[in-house]
This record gives structure tokens, sequence and C-alpha cells, in this order.
């Protein structure tokens, strides 16, 4: 099923744009496939160019210490050069838009992570100026890999808080896109020296850096503290270990207790 968005109309008797994923559903390192169709309006236009991306609604920390949200485009890619649209006429452009390895996921068992908002924007250049489309929503689907990891964690019995993507890079990693998502998961009890775990995955086309950032309770003499963990798993050589034992020694090092001191 296709996702449709008209853009607004490029002045009186202007083209408009219709943009139709022909396939949503995705993963890091995949390709989203549609078509752009440009309806030629009642006079003939030139076309300097048309272009498609990926776009991720982002928190940013600003200098008091507040949050925002705002808009990256962190992948582009532009489609063929520029035409003549004749009046009435109608272009269809067909593409497949490469979606990065680092690129968050926004659904897990088939359900969509809420707060998670990417998609394909569309910009087409006309009488030097630029008009963008809605955005129309792509739904990505973890790799293999990073299911395993998220299994384990549901295996240990977490259970998923909340998940966001934030500005900034995560020091240590093969990061190159300018934010990075955390998953945050409600711990059980077992663990009952923690207050949360935030997880990220940081990918490129061979392997991936799994990073935990483990919220440390309060003691009654200490201050709640963060401690982080980071190892790395190949995206083809990670079936041989059980997960969940490996999460376990890790996370039951820093939170199988509360700390009172």
């Amino acid at each position: 099923m296709g996702f449709k968005r008209l853009l607004a109309s490029l002045g009186a008797g202007g083209a408009s744009v219709e943009t139709v994923l022909t396939e949503a559903n995705v993963m890091p390192g995949g390709v989203v496939q549609g078509e752009v169709r440009i309806q030629g309006g009642s006079v003939n236009q030139s076309i300097q160019g048309l272009n498609v991306g990926l776009q991720a609604k982002v928190e940013v920390e600003g200098h008091d210490d507040t949050e925002y949200k705002q808009d990256i485009e962190f992948t582009k890619a532009r489609l063929g050069g520029a035409f003549e649209l004749q009046a009435g006429a109608v272009h269809v452009v067909p593409f497949g838009l490469e979606v990065p390895w680092e690129t968050p996921v926004t659904m897990i068992d088939g359900q969509s992570l809420r707060g998670m908002h990417i998609g394909v924007t569309t910009e087409l250049e006309i009488a030097r100026a630029v008009d963008s489309g809605d955005l129309d929503p792509v739904d990505v689907h973890p790799l293999p890999a990073q299911k395993a990891i998220l299994d384990a964690f549901i295996q240990l019995g977490f259970r998923f808080k909340s998940a966001d993507m934030e500005r900034g890079h995560i020091r240590g990693t093969r990061q190159r896109l300018p934010f990075y998502q955390e998953i945050e998961f409600y711990p059980p009890s077992q663990y009952r020296g923690l207050n949360q775990v935030e997880l990220s995955f940081v990918a490129d086309e061979h392997a991936m850096d799994v990073v935990l950032e483990m919220d440390k309770k309060a003691g009654l003499f200490s201050e709640g503290s963060d401690s982080y963990r980071c190892f790395q798993v190949g995206l083809h050589d990670f079936h041989g270990t059980d997960w969940a034992a490996y999460l376990h020694q890790w996370l039951s090092e820093v939170g199988g207790k509360r700390s009172w001191f």
C-alpha cells in the first residue's frame, strides 16, 4: 500500500506533485521504493530538479537545558536533471532511496515505537524556488542482529518504556549521522539496582556497536549514576551467541543489587 501526499500548487496554474511509496517497510541498509508524479498545470513550466530524501524528527538540547524538536534530512538523492513540464502533462519518476545503516528502528514485532517519526521528503525545484511536500512515513524494521538483542531484553523481562532520537554523537562508535536513537526499557525486579536501561545501535554494512546506558538507583548516602557498556556485534555472525546470557552478565554486574552506600 502506497502513501500519497499532494504538494501545494506552485503558483497560479502551476504544477502539483504526488509521491507514492510502493514499499514503505524497510530495514537499515535497504531501499525505499516509490515514484514521484508531477502533474503539469495550465502553463508550461521549467523544472530545475527533483529530490527525495529521508527525514527524522530529532530532539535537540538547547543552551539552557531546554529541549525542542528539529527536522533533520539525513540522506538525499537527486532524481534526474532539468526538464520542461508541458501544460497538463504527467511526468512520472520512479526512485529507489537507499536507507543508511544507522537509520533508527521505528517498528518492533509489528508495533510502532512511540516517538519515532521518519519519512520520505520530496522537493521540486522550479522557478528558482523549492517546494517541499509532506512527510511520507516509512516503517523501519530491525536488522536480524538488532532483533536478536531486542529479543534478549524481552527474554530477560525488560519492558519497553519509550524511544527517541537525539542530536549528537556517541563517542567511541562508528556513528556518522548527526543523531542517534535511544530505546528505553524498564528493568525487571532482579535488577533492582537499576531505574532504566537505554539501548542504542550504531551499524554499518559489517557490524554494529551496541551501547547500553544503565541508570543506577541512588543509595542512602550516594546519588544515582549512569554506567556505560559498549560491545560489537557482527551483522552476519551473531547467531552463535546466547545474547540473553551475555547481556545478563553486564546488567547484573551493574544492577544486580542496590548500592545503599
